[in-house]
């Protein structure tokens, strides 16, 4: 792969990037997310604890600004030593790779369903179970698009076709900043049938497969298979810059939730720790842990950022050449590797075990399961045209008549009923935990009377 082409500034549907002082393509990409409907909804949607009422936990919002700072400064750090060999292309800047990775990482939880992970699964459960018959005549792939309900195709869905331009390439955004947001780039069915790196992931579905044809073709990523390619080089980075956020941020809110003590957590921060008076005194002051700890992630990662930087460059030859499967912390040197491993093994056994949590996540389950049940069964009414049950004509009405594809009449039977449900999985993947509870509620009738 070249970085002439991984670069590519020109936008989704090969739409010329715009100029304008002070704000590139790149830069453009960035704003066009922040100002997305589908950004500002993840201010009340699970980053790990469902409906905290702790305003210091984290949301998939707050973790998706911290993440995209980490992000930035990789991409510069990176793009300055790349322009110090002379391997950057003309016209472009050290900054132009902070402001793609910072884009990609602003946008990288932006799929994510209510109640994070478990509102995937639940998801995934409840097509392979209960909504399992709602699914004949869907073929394989289409299938697999349900049953292996994933948030990061989702998220690609949300950039390349609901948001904004709806099914008309969405945000428009530069094929650089698509392909750096690719974490999996290839479809369900593929994960299932070749050997990808990760089979239980992907990064669009098949709706969307022309979308990913078309992002990967136009940056030159290698591909593998049919609909499988490798990684974009900086999505190496998008990840590293949400592990390293993940092993600090879990702990620290595991800390502010006295799920976590000091005793534990420290042990596992030293050895990324600088060895100096400041720390020190830092940690002898009567200072609770969790303003401990926030004093020292500044200090964790930059250890952390160098660490990423010197990996990248040491195996850049092999990014490019699409022949690394594993991710860059794992690359990383063992101090590095060792701290992000230990510290989401901690939050494994000690924070998401957390009865409040398991209570809650079972909980979720129930609120997907009766959302899905009534718009999914609309939407499949909808896709045969049959306006018979007023309840459906309801539930259609509540999702928008509008916000369903164009030309449904002209589509075969299967495509028109894959298309509908997708539609479904839009509207109930894009609510907040707030809304998908209340209108739960409300589908059962037992919410209150929203004015």
């Amino acid at each position: 792969m070249r970085w002439e082409k991984l670069l590519n500034k020109n936008r989704l549907g090969n739409r010329p990037a715009k100029e304008e002082s002070g704000r590139n393509a790149f830069l453009r990409d960035h704003d066009k997310i922040i100002f997305s409907g589908a950004f500002r909804r993840l201010a009340r949607k699970t980053q790990v604890h469902p409906l905290a009422t702790n305003d210091h936990i984290h949301n998939r919002l707050t973790h998706s600004l911290e993440v995209s700072c980490v992000g930035r400064t990789l991409g510069i750090r990176v793009g300055e030593v790349l322009r110090a060999q002379q391997l950057l292309p003309a016209g472009i800047d050290a900054t132009d790779l902070g402001d793609i990775v910072q884009s990609a990482c602003l946008a990288h939880d932006i799929g994510n369903p209510p109640f994070g992970h478990t509102g995937e699964r639940a998801i995934r459960s409840w097509f392979s179970e209960c909504g399992e018959h709602l699914l004949a005549g869907l073929n394989v792939a289409q299938r697999a698009d349900l049953i292996g309900f994933e948030g990061n195709a989702q998220g690609f869905r949300i950039l390349t076709k609901s948001e904004y331009h709806q099914y008309d390439d969405g945000m428009r955004l530069t094929y650089a900043t698509l392909a750096t947001f690719l974490k999996y780039p290839w479809l369900a069915d593929v994960a299932r049938t070749q050997k990808t790196p990760r089979p239980d992931k992907f990064s669009a579905f098949v709706a969307e497969r022309d979308a990913l044809l078309e992002v990967c073709n136009a940056t030159g990523l290698e591909q593998r298979g049919d609909n499988y390619f490798c990684r974009h080089p900086l999505a190496f980075l998008v990840e590293a810059a949400d592990d390293f956020c993940y092993a600090i941020i879990d702990l620290e809110d595991g800390l502010e939730m006295d799920l976590l003590h000091w005793s534990e957590v420290y042990p596992l921060l030293q050895p990324v720790l600088p060895r100096n008076d400041e720390v020190t005194d830092l940690l002898r002051s009567n200072l609770r842990p969790g303003r401990k700890a926030a004093l020292l992630r500044g200090k964790i990662i930059e250890h952390f950022i160098e660490a990423g930087v010197d990996t990248f460059m040491r195996h850049h030859d092999a990014l490019l050449a699409g022949s690394i499967d594993t991710d860059l912390i794992s690359l990383c040197d063992s101090p590095v590797r060792d701290v992000v491993e230990g510290a989401k093994q901690l939050a494994r056994q000690r924070v998401f075990e957390h009865p409040r949590k398991i209570e809650l996540e079972i909980g979720a389950y129930q609120v997907i399961g009766t959302l899905l049940e009534g718009v999914v069964e609309a939407a499949v009414a909808h896709a045969r045209n049959d306006h018979s049950n007023f309840r459906h004509q309801r539930l259609i009405n509540l999702i928008g008549t509008h916000t369903f594809p164009p030309q449904l009449e002209q589509m075969s039977e299967t495509e028109s009923r894959y298309q509908c449900i997708m539609r479904a999985v839009d509207f109930i993947a894009g609510m907040t935990d707030n809304y998908a509870t209340y209108l739960a509620k409300q589908f059962n009738g037992l919410a209150e009377i929203r004015y």
